[in-house]
């Protein structure tokens, strides 16, 4: 599923890169045009500068901020953006097959020791989904080594499995710190960049000045915009883990439960 994910992520670049291409060329085209109306309405004297509406489409804009943000960091955002997701979409895709019914589950062995024995209860972990049958599985095959081996088994491989659930959680977690720091990064460039040209320019003009500060600020609006998002599935991703948590602890209690009744028949 993690390859899946990877390839996923990696088309999702190309057509990243496809629509920087097309951006630059829409961009260059569309400042053409604002350019030979603005000229046209200048000479006829129809231009209102205070009644001025953009009818540029949301996902054209959203083009030429990332243009005007500058495309080496903003693309570098953008990764952070596609792989954090991907992991994400992992992980919740991996912890909802994960998550069972675990009473009905500690039902079934219970109803399997009574009619089979150990044997009968080892088949229904063996066909069952999720890490609280593999805890399960791993009880019951030392169920003849005495109530002792059993505890220790379900406390050793329910490490593993809490380590399985876990697995990725650190990639997004640095994703999350990268995005807003690549943003950072960029608005400090842009602020030098924006000082250079006030240099070259000899004056300090506001409209060198804003343009220098808006270029600026872009990327870090969306390496902040990225981190929030990102963090939204972080945080959802613990919240199921620590639920699945909590049903492998007492499913654990349950079993030891069971398999001291049966001990004692």
């Amino acid at each position: 599923m993690k390859k899946f994910f990877m390839v996923l992520a990696a088309m999702s670049l190309m057509v990243l890169s496809a629509n920087i291409a097309s951006a630059q060329d829409d961009q260059a085209a569309a400042a053409a045009a604002t350019e030979q109306v603005a000229a046209a309405a200048s000479d006829s004297g129809d231009i209102d500068p205070f009644n001025q509406k953009s009818e540029e489409p949301l996902h054209q804009q959203l083009k030429t901020k990332f243009i005007e943000g500058g495309a080496g960091f903003m693309s570098l955002i953008i990764i952070c953006l596609i792989i954090g997701l991907a992991l994400a979409i992992e992980r919740i895709l991996y912890l909802s097959f994960s998550k069972i019914n675990s009473k009905k589950l500690v039902e079934k062995v219970e109803a399997a020791l009574a009619e089979g024995g150990i044997e009968k209860a080892l088949d229904v972990c063996r066909n069952t989904r999720g890490p609280v049958a593999s805890i399960f599985y791993q009880g019951l095959l030392r169920a003849d080594q005495g109530l002792d081996a059993v505890e220790k088994s379900i406390v050793s491989y329910g490490s593993v499995q809490m380590s399985n659930l876990e697995n990725g959680l650190s990639w997004i977690s640095l994703f999350i710190a990268i995005a807003p720091s690549l943003g950072f990064l960029g608005t400090v460039i842009g602020m030098v960049q924006a000082f250079d040209a006030i240099q070259k320019a000899g004056d300090i003009s506001p409209n060198v000045v804003a343009g220098g500060m808006k270029v600026a600020l872009i990327t870090t609006i969306a390496g902040l915009i990225v981190a929030i998002i990102l963090q939204v599935f972080y945080n959802y991703i613990l919240s199921k883990i620590d639920s699945i948590s909590i049903d492998m602890e007492d499913s654990s209690i349950a079993l030891v439960d069971a398999l001291t009744k049966y001990n004692n028949k």
